[in-house]
């Protein structure tokens, strides 16, 4: 596998065809980047590259721009798929290690980005692999987004996470059966099996508190909608509430193979925006 430019239609025409993939084609992904943007995204700063394999098929790819925030150039890497069949074979993080590469060499050392605080795949990957940190929690940043295949029924709140390029946070993993020892759970209660269910959120203070996730989200959008809604409303209340409060999210509790898959928030200062 190599990791390149996108240079050529053909090249653009597969991203477009990734995404659909991923968000789905038509009317239910109206946010998909098409040809001519990933065309001048190359032209002007920004970050439009591939992942290909040996017969030069697209199995992943990421896109960004450049701008500033917080009074400081950043890039905003607005998107990043890998193919279902290339899945787990540490493709994104590649993919975030290419465009790292190449803003560091522009002098550029701070990168943003979008993720659904309840994908637990996510928040592992963001928080124990790359080392980010939380800049703010948005309610439905993109809109309700009904017809989405990722975004129906839970809607589309967002962290925006900052990736500091020079110097990423090092987080040491967590045993999840120590999770009643690294503060209490604020938004679930235990369910059979060893799960976690939700449950509206207690807002009680700590040094550190725990605020749970599902295993996965998706899954759980289909057989459970119910469920899938209220673990959005109560992390929604929660990290609205603490982060306002001025905790930090501190490290993510929770792998492929665990139970239970929480974030633990610290109100301990925080790396400056």
């Amino acid at each position: 596998m190599i990791i390149r430019p996108l240079t050529s239609h053909e090249d653009y025409l597969a991203c477009l065809t990734l995404q659909e993939e991923t968000w789905g084609g038509g009317t239910a992904f109206r946010e998909s980047v098409g040809p001519a943007m990933l065309m001048v995204a190359g032209k002007v700063g920004g970050i439009a590259a591939g992942a290909f394999d040996d017969r030069d098929n697209m199995v992943g790819f990421v896109y960004g721009i450049s701008g500033w925030r917080h009074g400081h150039p950043c890039h905003w890497s607005h998107m990043l798929a890998v193919s279902p069949a290339a899945r787990d074979r540490d493709i994104g993080r590649r993919l975030k290690d290419y465009q790292r590469a190449q803003l560091l060499e522009r002098r550029i050392t701070r990168m943003y980005w979008t993720y659904d605080p309840l994908v637990a795949r996510n928040a592992h990957i963001n928080f124990m692999k790359l080392g980010v940190d939380v800049d703010e929690y948005v309610p439905d940043i993109y809109g309700r987004n009904d017809e989405s295949t990722v975004d129906s029924v839970i809607g589309t709140d967002r962290f925006i996470v900052r990736w500091a390029l020079d110097n990423p946070i090092r987080r040491v993993p967590i045993d999840p059966g120590t999770v009643p020892d690294q503060g209490p759970i604020v938004n679930a209660r235990p369910g059979p099996g060893g799960r976690l269910d939700p449950a509206p959120p207690t807002l009680e203070d700590a040094p550190d508190i725990l605020i749970a996730i599902p295993r996965d989200i998706q899954d759980l959008k289909v057989r459970d909608p119910h469920t899938a809604r209220a673990w959005r409303a109560g992390t929604r209340t929660a990290f609205q509430h603490y982060l306002a409060r001025g905790y930090h999210v501190r490290d993510f509790v929770g792998s492929a193979t665990s139970a239970m898959h929480c974030y633990r928030l610290t109100a301990s200062p925080r790396t400056p925006p």
